[in-house]
């Protein structure tokens, strides 16, 4: 089942599966934005999912996924992000452990929250060698099973079902957009509008800083991301072969903003919306207010993929 792209079956599949665990996030509007944006917006809110992002879908779908032996063992996986606290409550609330290698340099408040949800960290160096060693070798040492963060068709999957909440809530959009980082958001929302609306064309918000998945959409051949510099730290990897897979076949386009626009739109979302929503998601709204020539008039459903944000060091 988990060896091929997921199908419209898989993805109603695992949306029951999950819905015990997960929230159904809300969708929000706000007319002040939409009179900027000279469009009619729907603001599909994962900021306000457990972990405080989307991630949380895709860790409860996978660790769902495993086999009781496979649970008994734990899981997995190397990140510094959302998807190191996804995974560490998933696994909680599935009694199952959870082994988290993280950077030496990760934030401590990350750090922390991951081991509040009762994982156990493993630090590495610095670097993705490093990380994939580290996390190899738990592997080999305890068995624990390994869940990528988005190359992995469980977890594109369980991200699916926000576009699918979303277009079950709102009928008829024209556009979807999501922010793309390593693309597991951006692939499953695409599958969700392929099998769900396939009049609601699908396309990607990235940074300027940060611009892998619009070169290597452009080239339609993978380019991985180098040093990458942006405030989004949520969009910083490179897509992967699965993720790309789909985003090449089902993606209608990929459109790029720079900091300061992605800041301006953050800026306003907590202003006039009153929420939090943390830079990556704001990518979506920056990138309808930078081109009116695409979105403007149009019913457009923008995904805020998070909200985890580091309060002592806000961009504005």
């Amino acid at each position: 089942m988990w060896n091929n792209i997921p199908t419209k079956d898989t993805i109603k599949s695992t949306h029951e599966r999950i819905k015990p665990f997960i929230h159904k996030t809300p969708v929000l509007s706000c007319k002040a934005i939409n009179d900027t944006a000279n469009a009619d917006l729907y603001f599909k809110c994962e900021n306000f999912q457990k972990v405080g992002a989307f991630k949380f879908r895709g860790a409860t779908n996978a660790l769902l996924s495993l086999t009781d032996e496979e649970k008994q063992k734990g899981v997995v996986t190397h990140s510094s992000g959302n998807h190191a606290q996804a995974l560490a409550l998933a696994a909680k609330m599935n009694n199952c452990r959870a082994y988290i290698v993280m950077p030496e340099n990760a934030p401590s408040v990350k750090r922390n929250a991951v081991i509040g949800y009762g994982a156990e960290v493993i630090t590495c160096k610095p670097t993705l060698q490093a990380r994939e060693e580290t996390s190899e070798k738990v592997i080999q040492d305890i068995g624990a099973t390994f869940i990528h963060p988005y190359n992995d068709y469980r977890i594109i999957a369980g991200q699916a079902t926000s576009a699918k909440e979303l277009i079950n809530d709102i009928q008829g959009l024209d556009f979807i957009i999501a922010p793309v980082g390593g693309g597991g958001l951006l692939s499953g929302t695409a599958l969700s509008a392929h099998y769900f609306s396939p009049n609601t064309r699908v396309v990607a918000a990235e940074p300027e800083g940060a611009n892998d998945a619009y070169r290597s959409f452009k080239n339609k051949a993978f380019i991985p991301s180098e040093n990458p510099q942006t405030i989004c730290d949520g969009l910083l990897t490179s897509l992967g072969d699965k993720t790309f897979d789909i985003i090449i076949k089902h993606v209608n386009n990929i459109y790029t903003v720079s900091d300061d626009e992605i800041v301006a739109a953050m800026r306003l979302v907590w202003e006039r919306m009153k929420i939090v929503i943390e830079p990556s998601s704001a990518t979506t709204l920056a990138v309808v207010i930078k081109n009116p020539q695409v979105f403007a008039g149009q019913k457009i459903g923008v995904i805020f993929s998070g909200g985890n944000v580091d309060l002592s060091k806000l961009p504005f």
